[in-house]
């Protein structure tokens, strides 16, 4: 009993520190300390992040280091991360070890019989509209096939004129009434804040061709009057020749003519993709695979190529990828976009007509 008075004056004295403190922790105070725990957080992830891309950069792995430089150099906005510890040189080693697909077959149209039905690949249409809708994953990514039966039902998006915004691939599919739509060729993004309204190569629409010089080759993937895709490199009089009638610039190619492309052309980082590709019955497909995310890192080319034959696809091609793959179907994206401002606006996209539109 005779320590109380000392518990009693100790307590006392801590009461009037709480109160202090509690009076010091107040307003502006309280903001201060929050904000600067939030920026040592924000910190410590930056350095830890830097030194995961130290070890795969400078580490003993060739194949991760060649992961890591390819897919931040697919990205513009990000691409600058390889120079930060590798010299120029040793990055166009890395990227020259891409072969080249300048020597592609021409697409042999006689493999594409349209009508022959869907029942050969094991897929069902259970609502009957004509379009099929399928999940698919593998090491890291996740993704989405759509299967479009009828390729009379394809066209291409774009904005009312070239030049200025693009539109978001929903304001592609609203613009033209559609039910569906991917994304389609790369496009002009100074600094990689461009307006997404300018396209890249070649773009064919109702079957006149828009920038494009003649007798220049351009990677190219379109349809023809019959509805048949074409994939691979053609001059602008090469495609009056074959009638085609819509399609854009990108690549590469991933299928032609039924066999994979060589390991080498279809070399590439993780990332976001997308994908167009046609069976022998003639069925569209269109794929899209998530990236940048803790569930779907990305996919390489040869894994779209691998997606692509598993469905049947005779040819098939990579489109725009990163932030712009979007597949829009019905009321909603299937799939999470790849960046954090937001949907991209672009100049071109595949879309899906409604069941009896014109």
């Amino acid at each position: 009993m005779r320590f109380s008075p000392l518990r009693a004056i100790l307590k006392s004295i801590w009461k009037g520190v709480d109160r202090v403190e509690r009076k010091k922790l107040s307003g502006g105070v309280i903001v201060r300390r929050c904000l600067a725990v939030l920026l040592v957080t924000i910190l410590l992830l930056i350095l830890a992040l830097y030194g995961v891309m130290f070890v795969l950069a400078k580490g003993p792995s060739n194949y991760a280091r060649e992961l890591f430089v390819m897919s931040v150099r697919e990205t513009s906005a990000v691409g600058f991360l390889a120079n930060l510890y590798l010299s120029d040189e040793e990055i166009a080693e890395i990227e020259a070890r891409r072969g080249q697909q300048d020597d592609l077959e021409e697409t042999d149209t006689s493999l594409v019989q349209i009508g022959q039905g869907a029942d050969a690949y094991g897929l069902v249409d259970d609502d009957g509209d004509g379009i099929i809708l399928e999940s698919v994953s593998g090491p890291g990514y996740l993704g989405y096939m759509m299967v479009v039966l009828d390729p009379a039902r394809m066209m291409m998006g774009t904005p009312s004129a070239f030049g200025g915004k693009g539109l978001t691939v929903e304001q592609m599919v609203a613009a033209y009434d559609c039910v569906a739509g991917i994304n389609g060729g790369g496009f002009d993004d100074p600094g990689g804040q461009g307006e997404g309204g300018i396209p890249i190569g070649m773009t064919i629409l109702a079957g006149k061709v828009q920038y494009a010089s003649e007798g220049v080759s351009y990677p190219f993937v379109g349809f023809d009057s019959d509805y048949i895709l074409h994939t691979g490199n053609m001059t602008p009089q090469q495609a009056r020749e074959k009638d085609i009638q819509f399609g854009c610039s990108f690549g590469p190619v991933l299928v032609s003519n039924g066999e994979a492309l060589s390991t080498d052309t279809l070399l590439s980082g993780v990332n976001p993709r997308s994908a167009i590709g046609q069976r022998a019955d003639g069925a569209v497909l269109l794929l899209v695979i998530e990236g940048r995310q803790a569930r779907s890192l990305g996919a390489t080319y040869a894994d779209l190529s691998d997606i692509m034959l598993e469905y049947g696809a005779v040819n098939a091609c990579n489109l725009d990828g990163g932030s712009s793959s979007m597949l829009w179907f019905e009321d909603g994206y299937v799939n999470n976009c790849a960046s954090v401002v937001g949907i991209r606006p672009i100049p071109t996209g595949f879309l899906v007509k409604k069941e009896g539109q014109a």
